[in-house]
Order: C-alpha cells, then sequence, then structure tokens
C-alpha cells in the first residue's frame, strides 16, 4: 500500500527540432522506441525532470548517428506531463523481484529452446552496460508473462552512469531517472521547456 508514486511526473525527451515542432503543434506525436537494447524495454522515453540530460542525449546522437536509428541534425527537447499509472518501478524493492522472475522465466524459456541468453555490453569507460540486450529482454518477458494481470502503464528506473564524480565517489557524473511509456495514453500533454526567470527564486 506504499508503493504508489505521485499521480504526475515531469520528463524530457531529447529529439529534433523539426519533431520538438510538430509534437508541440499537434501534428505528431513521439514515437516508441523498439531496439533489442533499450535500457527499459520497449516504449517512449523520457529523462525524469531533467531537460539538460534530454538535450544532451540529443546532442550526442546528433555528434555520434551510428549509435541510434534516429537522426538529429538540431538537438531540442519535448516536456511531458505523465501520469505514471501501472508503473513497473525499478526503484521499489517489490517490482526488482518481478523483474528476476522475468530473468528467470526468460533464461529457462532460452534453455528449453536452445538460444543463447542476450547479454549486457560495455562499451564506456566507467564500466557500465550502455547496450542492454539482457535488461531490454527480461523487462519484455515480464510484459509478455502478465497475459492475465493487469499490463504496466509505464516503466522506472534509477542508473549509475558516467565516471567517479570525484576520487573515490560513490557518486557517477551521468546518474539519472528515465521513463519508458508503454501506454501512451499516460502523455498528458506535451510543453516546450522554458528558461528560468532569474529575477525570481526557483520554488
Amino acid at each position: 500500500m506504499y508503493s504508489s508514486l505521485p499521480t504526475f511526473i515531469i520528463g524530457f525527451h531529447g529529439c529534433d527540432k523539426k519533431i520538438q515542432e510538430k509534437v508541440l503543434l499537434g501534428k505528431e506525436v513521439l514515437s516508441a522506441s523498439e531496439n533489442d537494447y533499450d535500457w527499459l524495454g520497449n516504449g517512449i522515453y523520457f529523462w525524469e525532470n531533467s531537460p539538460e540530460r534530454a538535450l544532451e542525449f540529443a546532442k550526442l546522437i546528433k555528434n555520434k548517428p551510428q549509435t541510434h536509428s534516429s537522426k538529429i541534425k538540431k538537438p531540442a527537447v519535448v516536456g511531458a506531463v505523465i501520469d505514471l499509472g501501472n508503473c513497473f518501478n525499478l526503484v521499489d524493492s517489490r517490482y526488482i523481484k518481478i523483474l528476476n522472475v522475468g530473468y528467470e522465466i526468460l533464461k529457462d524459456t532460452t534453455e528449453k529452446t536452445g538460444a543463447e541468453l542476450p547479454i549486457n555490453k560495455v562499451p564506456d569507460k566507467g564500466g557500465h552496460p550502455l547496450i542492454r540486450n539482457l535488461d531490454c529482454a527480461v523487462i519484455q518477458t515480464v510484459h509478455e508473462s502478465r497475459a492475465k494481470l493487469p499490463a504496466f502503464d509505464t516503466v522506472r528506473g534509477v542508473f549509475q552512469e558516467g565516471t567517479e564524480l570525484y576520487k573515490g565517489s560513490g557518486f557517477k557524473t551521468k546518474t539519472h531517472i528515465q521513463l519508458c511509456v508503454i501506454n501512451p495514453n499516460c502523455i498528458k500533454g506535451y510543453f516546450h521547456p522554458r528558461e528560468l526567470d532569474s529575477t525570481y527564486p526557483n520554488p
């Protein structure tokens, strides 16, 4: 009874300026990512409360287009008001246990079929997996195994990414919370992130 999250949260999605403009004008909606290495499975991705990280990611895609299926010429950010709904919240031990069950199901299935279990790959200097084929497969297995249970609307996870913030630190330079929206009806509206008015305190 204590696992409910706030009804609405703010998320930010990095994209090309043309996509941003079309989404804000209601001419397009953000499309779901369906890569087999997506960190939180298939869905529409947002950085929780961090337009800066969303913009950094869009710039990364622009500078390294070979690493992503999307193409970005002019990095931009779309803000969204999101209702988490039935959230697969991987910051809560209750859901981490469900994730582990998903792994056991996937492992058992691959062993029976003779297939190989996917693996996460670690190409970054901080030793953190950026290509998460295993995690994606496990999360998708959880979704598929819930045929008789309410489907998850969103997935939420915290990631320790990057290098040490300072020598001996347990904090990483790119630690963040990501959201993956499976049910697009959880996105209640889009907005253009505004600049802070420095003449007033930030609430």
